[in-house]
């Protein structure tokens, strides 16, 4: 598996400064934030975001998408299809071929709306096929629909569309209601892409996206954790994203330098680097 930076991780440093430390501290490879690029090119051209990850030997793997109102049933589904298009569009100039969206939502649904929910992931590869782009579900702890692996794992079935798939992430999955046996039911390659934090010991009723620590910090069973999704042959980026202030205010090359030795130690003990 590969070590990736995910920019929420850095986000005040901005685009430039970010990726510049993380290069420093060994990083190869990125994910984007569409919002973090939008900052960037507000003073900048796309060809200066790409000539800051060639000139810092980086490659950008993975990008959110950050369009809401992609999956759940909503009225402006339409629109925000249009505002994933050029998202696929900015993305595909970096030569990504992945992308995410969330499950994050505004209310629970009936049964029978997530029929929906189905045509609206196949609405979306759809949208993704022109770019020859895999978009990505991210089922997110605190969401009214989707908030378990075996439920993301379930709807996507039922849309059973090449350019969608399902995300993991390491924080949803161990502070949510779900259980490690859960990752029995992933099929080989089902799972796209990973994001990858630990948490303390705590109540997980008291966990929040500020509780994300560095893996190998904390309480998740990160071994079995990373050797079950190897087991599903998993074998992409592990993009660590983080959004305690100490880590998004601080100096992206001393987080990235910590992250990197404390994740590829993680890495080691698990046989996936």
């Amino acid at each position: 598996m590969l070590l990736c930076m995910h920019s929420n991780t850095s986000v005040a440093a901005g685009y430039r400064r970010a990726l510049d430390g993380w290069a420093k501290a060994g990083i190869k490879y990125v994910e984007l934030n569409a919002v973090f690029v939008d900052e960037f090119l507000k003073n900048d051209t796309l060809d200066g975001a790409r000539k800051v990850l060639s000139d810092n030997g980086l490659t950008a793997v993975h990008g959110a998408v950050a369009v809401d109102g992609l999956l759940e049933p909503n009225p402006d589904h339409a629109k925000a299809v249009d505002a994933l298009k050029r998202r696929l569009e900015l993305f595909s100039s970096f030569g990504m071929k992945k992308v995410y969206t969330t499950s994050a939502g505004m209310r629970k649904l009936n049964p029978d709306e997530y029929t929906i929910v189905a045509q609206n992931m196949r609405r979306v590869g759809e949208a993704a096929r022109p770019f020859n782009m895999t978009v990505s579900v991210e089922f997110v702890r605190a969401s009214p629909y989707m908030s378990t692996l075996l439920t993301a794992l379930k709807v996507t079935r039922e849309a059973a569309h090449p350019n969608f798939g399902v995300m993991f992430d390491f924080y949803h999955f161990w502070s949510g209601n779900n259980k490690l046996e859960d990752m029995d039911q992933i099929h080989g390659l089902e799972i796209q892409h990973v994001h990858f934090q630990d948490v303390p010991d705590v109540p997980r009723e008291l966990l929040d996206n500020n509780s994300r620590i560095i893996p190998g910090d904390g309480v998740s069973p990160i071994n079995a954790m990373l050797r079950k999704l190897a087991e599903k042959g998993y074998a992409g980026p592990l993009s660590v994203e983080l959004f305690l202030p100490r880590f998004q205010q601080g100096d992206p090359y001393e987080v990235a330098l910590e992250i990197k030795r404390k994740c590829e130690a993680v890495m080691m003990r698990a046989g996936v680097l």
